[in-house]
């Protein structure tokens, strides 16, 4: 029936309307653009120094501000109706079409306020390291490189294989991935952190239990004109292309490596057909890093954010196979009971309280 068919649509966005609700009164965003109007509204605006920051504050928060009363109301009143037609199907057919534009509205409106900063947008590179523990760990940072290409494949983003050291004997030793696609970044940086797995190992003939570590690096893509690298910072190495690509990468010393000395950044990719080519990304990757690590900095020191060291054992999330089923975000505390499909890529809803954290975090 078609009160059914309605329901179940305003029900399946239910979730959508709470993570709105929940971001709008952590963020305080009612109060910030009430401040930013305030500012605005002063007869000496245009003498502030601040006035192009001000302004960019105002109109990037504008369009949030007035579309959630607008979309929470129209929820409120769709739900209504339903109820109040549940019995006139004619009724009920006239809404149908509007409902379906609401729904459509909210997941798209939702997205929009999560990623509401300026590189969220942006396309990334995510760089995964196995951790200390030989062939265990690789393999875990195998899977975790499984996980977030089914995740890409979910989320429609193209994806490229900039880099990948294969493992001693199994799995891999790190690989550096270039995602591209509209809020890339955006989704990704809650991956950032280090990784736990414990399960029984099916490397151990005695099968005992085994705990493993993978960090998991993001920096968002950046324009060239960004950053400035002094040649006499960089140590460039090339080297013999591994693993997949065909005859041509695996007979020439295509493959490049370059290290930023004064920071210890290494970065590397054999994805291309010339060690040009190679260079070329691993110089933009490079580039991306950096300036990720400028505006850490920057912000620790202005107290916007606590800088932590991250440790081998200082984990984000842990994937607990032996002797229960788990997931857990310790940063969040959301689980998922069922980790297979986690580490099959469906890991947006950990992703969305990781940004629902971050609001409220500040």
């Amino acid at each position: 029936m078609l009160i059914d068919e309605l329901r179940e649509q305003l029900k399946a966005v239910e979730p959508d309307i709470t993570a709105i609700k929940t971001y709008w009164s952590n963020a305080n965003i009612a109060q910030t653009f009430k401040g930013l109007e305030d500012q605005l509204n002063t007869d000496d605006f245009w003498k502030n120094p601040d006035k192009d920051t001000i302004l960019a504050a105002h109109r990037n928060l504008k369009h949030v501000a007035e579309t959630y009363p607008q979309i929470t109301t129209r929820y409120n009143d769709y739900l209504e109706l339903v109820e109040l037609f549940k019995d006139n199907e004619q009724e009920l057919a006239s809404i149908k079409n509007e409902i379906g534009s609401l729904c459509r509205a909210i997941a798209k409106f939702k997205i929009a306020i999560l990623l509401n900063q300026e590189e969220d947008h942006k396309n990334c590179y995510l760089t995964i390291n196995s951790g200390a523990g030989g062939t265990e760990s690789q393999d875990w940072a195998e899977m975790l490189m499984r996980m977030y290409l089914r995740f890409c494949e979910r989320e429609g983003f193209s994806l490229a294989v900039l880099d990948y050291q294969p493992g001693e004997g199994a799995g891999m030793k790190s690989a550096t991935l270039f995602v591209k696609g509209d809020n890339a970044y955006g989704f990704l940086k809650a991956e950032g952190g280090i990784h736990r797995l414990v399960r029984i190992s099916p490397y151990d003939a005695n099968k005992r239990r085994h705990t493993s570590f993978a960090g998991v690096t993001l920096a968002p893509e950046v324009e060239d004109a960004k950053i400035e690298i002094k040649d006499d910072d960089l140590r460039i190495d090339t080297y013999r292309a591994g693993g997949a690509g065909g005859q041509h990468v695996n007979k020439t010393d295509s493959a490049v490596r370059i290290t930023h000395m004064p920071s210890g950044i290494v970065v590397q990719c054999q994805n291309e057909r010339s060690q040009l080519q190679n260079k070329q990304t691993a110089m933009k990757a490079l580039k991306a890093r950096l300036v990720l690590r400028q505006e850490e900095e920057k912000r620790a020191k202005e107290g916007a954010i606590e800088k932590k060291k991250i440790e081998w054992g200082s984990q984000i999330r842990s994937y607990v196979l032996h002797p229960y089923k788990m997931v857990k975000d310790h940063r969040t505390d959301y689980e998922s009971p069922q980790p297979e499909n986690v580490l099959d890529g469906d890991i947006m809803p950990f992703i969305e309280h990781y940004l629902l954290w971050q609001a409220k975090s500040g």
